[in-house]
């Protein structure tokens, strides 16, 4: 079983940036963030293939957040810029064993992912 610990939200104003890191025991085939709002359901937004550099954005966050691995640290780092308020949410990092190494063909469902971070709050005011 894979640990995982997500840090790094806050509050921050319209058009800033936060960067998110998720600290894991060990990396596993895919790792992603998701995001949740109340009444709404899990969005999978960024996955990384560990094993290379293949990533997948949804189209609300892209070209506005990057992922990226340490993998001295076992760390996923999630770097958010030009932040909306409808970017606020509970984030959290979670981990995948096995799938595609081709993020078209493993699209990022909740369900599919195994092993959870506790979250970290993000919350962005206009």
């Amino acid at each position: 079983q894979v640990r995982l610990t997500d840090s790094g939200g806050g509050a921050v104003q319209a058009a800033g940036s936060l960067r998110l890191t998720c600290e894991a025991s060990r990396f596993t085939f895919r790792m992603g963030w998701f995001r949740a709002i109340p009444g709404k359901e899990r969005e999978g937004f960024s996955t990384l293939f560990t094993r290379g550099d293949s990533t997948y954005y949804a189209d609300s966050v892209k070209g506005r957040f990057n992922i990226s691995k340490d993998s001295d640290k076992n760390l996923i780092n999630l770097q958010m810029n030009s932040l909306k308020p409808e970017d606020s949410a509970m984030y959290y990092c979670a981990a995948k064993h096995g799938g595609s190494c081709d993020p078209q063909m493993d699209p990022a469902i909740w369900q599919k992912y195994a092993e959870w971070g506790q979250g970290t709050q993000v919350t962005v005011t206009s």
